[in-house]
């Protein structure tokens, strides 16, 4: 089974799922994104991690991995395996130093934990060569020469033709105004301490905008 290597390339609140963002994956070598909708609470927690913003009290994914250090297990890889109606399926390969398991979880669980454990994500060749969205030639090489600095402007639904995806920020993969939706969130959930800690960030972000 083929398959290639991707980041993460940009975070953002869905304009035609209400409630949701959309995570755009890049693949490593190569010019083709891949926009995947994750839940508030999953993009929260990629969002912190992607941001340095640290929580006052472990998350659910900080919990998984101070168990799984307790115990000696790490995740070595996530790595998106199919796609179904729309559904993508994922799964965590963790190791104990003898033997390697397999264990299923949401995509977004498996982005969110990829961060929190420091590993490579992985995605079936079928996939990519199925949903990627593909770029200009010119666009391609310039990614491959520094592909942090790139960003595409925009990601449109294929059925309805709605924009799903907005690159906002030039250089950022969390914007400023995303983090604004998720500090909302936070406070409906009352999770006031990681709102507390999201309005920091932000009031950072925009003074270091004003000094610009």
């Amino acid at each position: 089974m083929k398959r290639k290597k991707v980041k993460i390339l940009g975070l953002s609140y869905s304009q035609s799922q209400v409630g949701s963002y959309v995570l755009v994956l890049s693949e490593i070598k190569g010019g083709r994104k891949i926009p995947v909708i994750i839940k508030p609470n999953e993009a929260q927690h990629i969002a912190m991690k992607l941001e340095n913003i640290k929580s006052p009290r472990p998350l659910t994914h900080d919990l998984m991995k101070s168990m799984s250090d307790t115990f000696q297990i790490d995740v070595q890889e996530v790595f998106i395996y199919s796609l179904l109606e729309g559904v993508f399926y994922t799964k965590l390969v963790a190791s104990n130093g003898v033997d390697e398991i397999e264990l299923e979880c949401s995509i977004g669980d498996g982005l969110a934990l990829s961060l929190t454990y420091k590993c490579p994500i992985w995605v079936n060749q079928d996939i990519i060569d199925a949903v990627g969205i593909a770029i200009n030639e010119e666009e391609v090489e310039d990614t491959k020469e520094d592909d942090d600095d790139f960003e595409i402007d925009s990601i449109h639904d294929l059925d309805t033709g709605e924009e799903v995806y907005s690159g906002k920020s030039k250089k950022r993969t969390v914007s400023i105004e995303d983090l604004e939706h998720m500090m909302d969130n936070a406070i409906a959930n009352e999770e006031y301490e990681i709102a507390a800690e999201i309005r920091d960030r932000i009031q950072t972000l925009k003074d270091e905008q004003t000094k610009d």
